[in-house]
């Protein structure tokens, strides 16, 4: 058994989620509990400065090496607190904060709109939080920096979850897909094992091609801007999407926002806030305006998007459409938005990962503890055929605190 702290913040920048876990066995007999698990919020005039940096803010160096600094001591923070109560933990898997991603080939965002780079551009993913400092102020072995390996495989730096979803997950009479709902949705679909895991196999049971994963496209993302939008910024969420559930949807709106080239794009693939955040939801505003909606009526609307694009992604890219589906993450706690979920998916059920046994909250944060575990350990933590990846490769850097040097 090995404790470790998980530690990740997704692209909605509501704060760190940490999770100390004692991790089990490998991958066929992986096992983890969650010995505790807590989120902490960003300062607000940290949570700020990260949102704008997100939507394209310029930094000069010298400010970008404060911001790396100061995520990295909110991160090294939360990591002490967490065990503080408990027996200290070995590890930490550090995720960071997703700054910016760019997936293979992807020249959307280049300032002209055009690039000398062939369409084979390789991707790019930065997240802050360098788990050098993270080290060194916490005195615990640190992976992080986790996306670079898969990236310079060819793959996506992205999604890199599935693989932990099969081992902790995956059941032997069923298919499911596992939902996250973050800023950003992503799915991983796992077909029935057939048979239970086999503890003295090493690999990942028998499952092999069947397991797929892919970003959906946006969750919370565009709905927390709206609430911020129409609240005056007094808001930064729809509890429960008690708001949302007061309007109506516009399908024709809809129609029109599925229309962006991403949803109809074939796995691996993935995205952000740099195609899903600020310009984009100010592009939704404007094709809005001639429908007279209310505030409502707009986040009810941007809910049938997110509900639509998972959806219509299972229907386009499963080989089948799952018999389950588990929610995770902060758009799990949504209400109107799960039972959107439902009645279009209908008769597949919609639960959480609670109900399966893996937290709503921390799942996220425990997979970066156990890819963590696998680093030190020598197990590659891809899945080529999620994330494109021309191969398994060992993820994260590791980093050691100063003393444990010689």
């Amino acid at each position: 058994m090995v404790r470790v702290i998980g530690l990740i913040s997704g692209t909605s920048v509501d704060g760190i989620d940490a999770a100390l876990v004692d991790v089990v066995g490998s991958q066929a007999d992986l096992k983890v509990n969650l010995v505790a698990g807590k989120t902490f919020p960003y300062p607000a005039a940290l949570r700020s400065q990260i949102l704008s940096v997100c939507s394209g803010s310029p930094l000069s160096m010298a400010e970008f090496a404060q911001l790396d600094d100061a995520i990295a001591q909110e991160f090294a923070t939360a990591a002490l607190t967490i065990q503080a109560e408990h027996a200290p933990a070995e590890l930490i898997g550090s995720h960071g904060q997703t700054v910016y991603h760019r997936p293979p080939g992807n020249t959307e965002n280049s300032s002209s709109g055009t690039t000398p780079f062939p369409k084979s551009l390789m991707g790019y993913s930065l997240q802050l939080g360098r788990g050098t400092l993270i080290a060194q102020l916490t005195g615990i072995t640190t992976v992080s920096n986790f996306r670079p390996a898969d990236i310079a495989a060819g793959g996506q730096g992205a999604p890199l979850v599935p693989i932990v979803d099969a081992c902790l997950l995956a059941e032997p009479n069923r298919s499911l897909c596992i939902q996250n709902l973050g800023g950003i949705g992503n799915v991983t679909y796992l077909p029935a094992t057939g048979k239970p895991p086999n503890p003295e196999k090493s690999e990942i049971y028998t499952l092999g091609d069947g397991i797929l994963g892919w970003d959906t496209g946006p969750a919370n993302s565009l709905l927390d801007l709206a609430v911020g939008h129409f609240s005056g910024a007094t808001l930064t969420i729809d509890s429960g999407g008690a708001w949302a559930s007061r309007g109506t949807p516009c399908q024709a709106l809809v129609e029109n926002w599925l229309s962006q080239d991403f949803f109809a794009q074939a796995p691996p693939k993935s995205t952000g806030r740099e195609l899903f955040g600020v310009d984009y939801f100010d592009r939704c505003l404007l094709d809005a305006e001639p429908y007279n909606l209310s505030p409502a009526d707009v986040l009810a609307t941007l809910t049938e998007l997110t509900v639509l694009s998972i959806v219509r992604s299972y229907q386009t890219f499963l080989p089948a459409m799952p018999d389950r589906v588990l929610l995770c993450g902060g758009g799990s706690h949504n209400i109107y938005l799960k039972g959107r979920l439902q009645s279009q998916l209908h008769p597949v059920q919609v639960l959480t990962t609670s109900e399966a046994g893996l937290s709503v909250d921390f799942k996220e944060a425990i997979a970066f503890a156990v890819l963590a575990e696998w680093r030190v350990r020598g197990i590659p933590g891809n899945l080529p055929q999620v994330t494109g990846a021309a191969a398994p490769v060992l993820l994260g850097e590791i980093n050691s605190c100063w003393h444990s040097l010689a």
